[in-house]
């Protein structure tokens, strides 16, 4: 079990920091300002912030899926990444909470 959670904690470092851009990490906040300038001529700006975090979810599902071999998992890692990072964006608690809930998440996956 400790060498399955080590896994899926390095696993998470991962996808939430090598593997998120820039650019999803502040897609994926549906309360961030949308820079209207770099929206290419003659297009529309269409609201993505829901792609971003649900692309983000799904990165991290596939890492858990990957080393514990379980989809059921994986899918439960989806639904709980969208949901805690979801409340994150909208301010509801802190990165140190984020990640603290998402830790809680890998102890619960090794437990399973």
């Amino acid at each position: 079990m400790i060498v399955l959670f080590a896994k899926l904690l390095m696993g998470h470092a991962l996808a939430d920091f090598a593997l998120q851009s820039d650019s999803m990490a502040k897609g994926k906040n549906r309360n961030r300002m949308v820079d209207l300038s770099i929206v290419p001529p003659g297009q529309k700006y269409q609201v993505s912030w829901q792609y971003w975090l649900s692309a983000h979810a799904l990165i991290h599902g596939m890492a858990v899926w990957l080393i514990t071999g379980n989809i059921y998992i994986g899918f439960y890692e989806i639904c709980c990444h969208w949901v805690i990072d979801f409340g994150k964006c909208e301010s509801w608690y802190g990165i140190h909470e984020d990640q603290t809930a998402h830790i809680v998440c890998k102890i619960l996956w090794s437990i399973l």
